[in-house]
């Protein structure tokens, strides 16, 4: 009898179970590194093992039969390894659908959804498989010995690790079980995208060699990157790039991330950014200068490959499937992409962790790890240098102490390079001073933004923003993400414009007119990644990080010797909630130095931030929630584990045609098209989406994406309105 595994819809060709679970198998073990390359053979090979039953050859010949196979597989690898091997298998097995399971507890029934509460369940006979696949042994001493390794005696670490490889078989796996399945059934891709590294080195030299050196910061940036690039032949698991805004950190890294990718025979270089702002222009910045010679892969949830006209079909086509596993030589993604792709349990967006392996991996802006999951996402940084022959990068203008809180949190004998050893440049690159004026009202913090030809207002609350932004008349500009993303974008392509027209009339911005004064009032998304310049920024009091970062908008270019931060308190809200330890520090350390943009003052930050949460930072990780390797929570851990604050809900406002015939789509199908509709979301609070909802301008039409309904509730200046718009009719 010939057991079947897929039949290929359009040829009617077969493709058995044997073949398969062989195939999957192969691929298993050329994913794996070496220390996993039996286990992961073995995974693959088990994997399949309830199509076996006749119920399941039933269905696949076309009857409508209900039958569950996954778990046959682990329970097979539990009885043949009874060590942590066999555990690590039967996790993936039995979730190579639905997603790595929680292990739950010896006794659970069969009515439960976790490891032990699938195998309990009973099957049809799938013996047969011992006839057609050939099981070898498996080193169970050195597999457990690989994973004792850099554990100690923290239980905890253990299980960290442990979980860690689980999900990466989990990823050779699944993407073996569906590179296969893809190439048996005609639907794979079989072009992938390309990049020729070398030819990308050479125009990234030619580029950093064209920049003249005339002025002092000229030569100070100059002097600064060398640092970085007489370090790139020494060997470290990951290297700290701390350097200021304005010191030329992109192309530095970019070329400090191919010199170890080619000295090193890397297969990919992967750039983690924190904001989907920051992807664009990261991107155009990268495809302006390597052109032909690098295929850029862009994840990020506010991009679709289906709606850029200037690709042609063949690499929409395989751009969208590297998306899948991130089989691509040069990606950027964010930071949301990546690490939920590490403590994900799903089949998703695990497929690409293994491809994590043999990578330069560059950390921008990454002092924004969320502090909450700091540490395991220290761990799968750390994990993935150490044990994957990759490299990591973090870069940012205000580092942490990220050496010791990786020896800390994870390896205490890390390797860790600082790329910059000479802060004695820095102050250089300090284009503004900072300026705490106390605590102030709206109509004060207005008053003092008409002395200057141009300004930005950064303050902590949405609501505090739209009310800010009501004071004012003329060219004022309000951002924040009550509107959607592609009205922030048409925003600030405005204030560009006007940014520029203003220096083109107004040399030196003297005597610039009432009337084409311009400010902008803003939360903290224009923190980073908004390449704007501004003659001078107001921040409301917050975190020390963020109050820099607001200053990198100010004289941004240089243009004048010196411009002025200031840094204020609302009158009416000292006290309140919002006011946590973030902003109490910040409060000290203004009283304590005078520039509060020095090395000194942010490493007292940084210190004073993690004593206080030391607590929170350590029991971050999956490790603290289980007592053993066979109860380990995966799919708690990884429904929980989320970088952007869950409390908010996204809703999509129609915003032109192509959102409106993207609505009228779903209305229609029920159908939703997440990636699509990213860039005309904005988001609500749980409590704001209620009062939406009550008012009946809510509706998902049964897809699960939530849609405005009443144009009166959308102002495309002030996004989302919570009660209609007057009407005046005469």
């Amino acid at each position: 009898m010939e057991y079947i595994a897929h039949i290929n819809d359009e040829t009617k060709k077969i493709q058995t179970v044997k073949e398969h679970s062989e195939n999957t198998a192969r691929l298993c073990r050329e994913y794996a590194i070496p220390a996993l390359k039996d286990v992961a053979y073995v995974t693959g090979l088990l994997h399949d093992l309830g199509k076996f039953q006749d119920s399941f050859q039933k269905r696949i010949c076309g009857e409508a039969v209900k039958v569950e196979h996954s778990a046959c597989g682990a329970i097979v690898a539990k009885k043949l390894y009874p060590g942590p091997a066999g555990v690590m298998m039967g996790y993936c097995i039995a979730g190579h659908h639905s997603g790595i399971p929680d292990g739950g507890y010896k006794n659970d029934t069969g009515d439960k959804t976790t490891l032990y509460g699938r195998m309990s369940r009973e099957f049809e006979d799938y013996g047969a498989y011992q006839k057609e696949l050939q099981i070898p042994e498996v080193d169970e001493k050195s597999f457990a010995e690989f994973l004792m390794k850099d554990c100690g005696k923290a239980k905890d670490r253990l299980f960290d690790k442990f979980s860690f490889f689980t999900r990466y078989c989990f990823s050779c796996l699944v993407d073996a079980d569906s590179t296969d399945t893809a190439g048996f059934c005609g639907n794979g891709i079989g072009t992938g995208l390309f990049a020729d590294f070398e030819k990308c080195l050479e125009k990234v030299n030619r580029k950093i060699n064209s920049f003249v050196s005339t002025t002092d910061l000229q030569r100070t940036r100059a002097s600064l990157q060398k640092q970085v690039f007489e370090k790139s032949t020494i060997e470290s698991e990951i290297y700290l790039m701390n350097m200021p805004t304005g010191s030329g950190k992109t192309l530095c890294s970019l070329k400090f991330a191919l010199e170890r990718a080619l000295g090193k025979q890397k297969k990919r270089i992967i750039y983690v950014i924190p904001y989907n702002s920051i992807i664009e222009q990261t991107a155009e910045v990268f495809e302006k200068i390597l052109g032909e010679d690098a295929d850029i892969l862009r994840h990020q949830s506010t991009f679709s490959y289906e709606d850029q006209e200037d690709y042609n079909e063949n690499y929409r086509l395989a751009a969208k499937s590297a998306m899948e596993n991130w089989d691509a030589p040069l990606i950027i993604t964010t930071a949301v992409q990546f690490f939920e792709s590490l403590y994900s349990n799903r089949r998703g967006k695990l497929r690409k962790l293994h491809n994590m392996a043999d990578s330069v991996l560059i950390f921008d802006e990454a002092h924004l790890m969320p502090q909450n999951y700091l540490k395991p996402c220290l761990e799968g940084v750390s994990y993935i240098a150490r044990y994957l022959n990759s490299e990591a990068v973090f870069l940012t203008a205000t580092m942490p102490d990220f050496k010791h809180l990786i020896e800390e949190c994870v390896f205490p004998d890390s390797r860790i390079v600082d790329l910059i050893d000479d802060y004695s440049l820095f102050p250089v690159f300090q284009k503004c001073s900072y300026r705490y004026l106390g605590r102030l009202n709206l109509e004060q913090i207005a008053q003092r933004t008409r002395e200057f030809p141009s300004s930005l207002i950064v303050v902590n609350k949405r609501r505090t923003a739209r009310e800010l932004f009501g004071t004012f008349s003329g060219r004022c500009y309000h951002l924040s993400t009550y509107m959607t993303a592609f009205d922030r974008k048409q925003v600030i392509d405005e204030i560009k414009h006007e940014l520029y027209r203003m220096e083109l009339d107004y040399p030196n911005l003297q005597d610039v007119p009432e009337d084409r004064r311009i400010v902008v009032v803003s939360t903290s998304l224009i923190e980073a990644g908004v390449d704007l310049d501004f003659f001078s920024v107001f921040r409301e009091r917050s975190g020390l990080d963020s109050i820099l970062q607001a200053g990198g908008r100010c004289n941004r270019e240089g243009k004048r010797k010196c411009a002025e931060v200031f840094i204020f308190d609302r009158e009416d809200e000292t006290g309140k909630k919002w006011e946590d330890e973030r902003a109490n520090i910040t409060k000290g350390l203004l009283a304590k130095y005078e520039d509060i943009s020095c090395q000194e003052c942010i490493q007292e930050y940084y210190k004073r931030l993690f004593f206080m949460k030391r607590d929170e930072i350590l029991s971050g990780s999956i490790g603290s929630m289980c007592s053993a390797i066979d109860s380990i929570p995966f799919k708690e851990y990884g429904d929980s584990f989320e970088i952007v604050d869950s409390k908010t809900v996204s809703v999509v406002a129609v915003r032109d045609e192509r959102s409106r015939d993207l609505m009228e789509q779903v209305r229609y199908t029920g159908i939703g098209m997440t990636r699509k509709l990213q860039k005309y979301t904005f988001s609500v609070y749980q409590y704001e989406f209620d009062e939406l909802f009550r008012q009946h301008v809510l509706e998902d039409y049964g897809s699960g994406i939530w849609f405005l309904t009443n144009p009166d509730y959308y102002d495309e200046k002030l996004g989302v309105l919570f009660e209609a718009k007057d009407y005046f009719i005469e």
